[in-house]
């Protein structure tokens, strides 16, 4: 009995519609030889989060540079998928990342984008794994715009401008906005490392928005330093330890 093979499901990234058109040309040659669909495409990342919660797919062709999130980022909120699809990046010019995925043994295609090199990175593709979310964020320079959580069924993106205060709680961090709670599976370590232009720390389990920070109060739990932290927009106020207190007096 001969084994059918299942075609591969191929979704597209990018911000220019003659650039999708271009890998929806070159997709096409490629069924010659290899078993593909291409499953939709996307002009932006949130566009691309909302469609692939919805569309199973085993390959994206994600562009690096688009406006408002970029191609580094997006993947990172892709790892948040029950099943994350393998990433290929495309770029026309961006040396920084080249220099990183080949370090990093990490698939791309350098615009303008030639048949076979599309070939070899699909059939590549059908061995590989995912790429490890902490190595997407050794690849951006740049902090991310949003964190995200994947809840219902679709990922939904926080702006970290929104953020009040990140608290972490057993493996978890609690992300807190002026609206609700998330939770999410991150490092504090890592996230004050990666937003500390934006966050102070205020105690060894939590990061305060530096521009949400109102005022301060004395009160405090017993073994904490007495002060407490007010942001704009919530009525909880925050304890700050001992070793942190000093920056009463740098943000009074």
């Amino acid at each position: 009995m001969t084994t059918v093979e299942l075609a591969m499901r191929i979704f597209i990234v990018d911000d220019e519609p003659p650039a999708r058109n271009r890998l929806r040309d070159l997709l096409s040659d490629c069924r010659n030889q290899l078993a593909l669909d291409v499953v939709g495409e996307a002009g932006n990342g949130q566009e691309a989060l909302d469609k692939l919660a919805e569309i199973s797919a085993d390959v994206v062709l994600l562009d690096i540079r688009m406006p408002q999130m970029d191609g580094i980022e997006l993947a990172q909120h892709l790892q948040k998928l029950p099943k994350p699809p393998v990433i290929i990046f495309t770029t026309a010019y961006d040396a920084y990342a080249i220099k990183a995925f080949e370090l990093h043994a990490i698939d791309y295609l350098l615009k303008p984008i030639r048949l076979g090199r599309l070939f070899d990175a699909l059939n590549r593709a059908r061995e590989a794994v995912p790429v490890q979310i902490e190595v997407l964020r050794d690849l951006l320079p740049e902090p991310r715009n949003n964190l995200s959580i994947h809840e219902r069924g679709k990922i939904h993106l926080i702006p970290i401008e929104q953020v009040l205060y990140l608290r972490a709680e057993l493996k978890y961090v609690t992300v807190r906005t002026a609206e609700r709670e998330y939770l999410i599976e991150e490092s504090l370590n890592v996230l004050e490392k990666e937003f500390n232009a934006r966050f102070v720390r205020i105690h060894r389990n939590c990061l305060a928005a530096k521009d949400a920070i109102e005022g301060f109060e004395k009160g405090g739990e017993e073994g904490e330093s007495g002060w407490m932290v007010k942001l704009k927009g919530l009525e909880e106020l925050l304890a700050i330890s001992r070793r942190q207190q000093h920056i009463v007096k740098e943000f009074s």
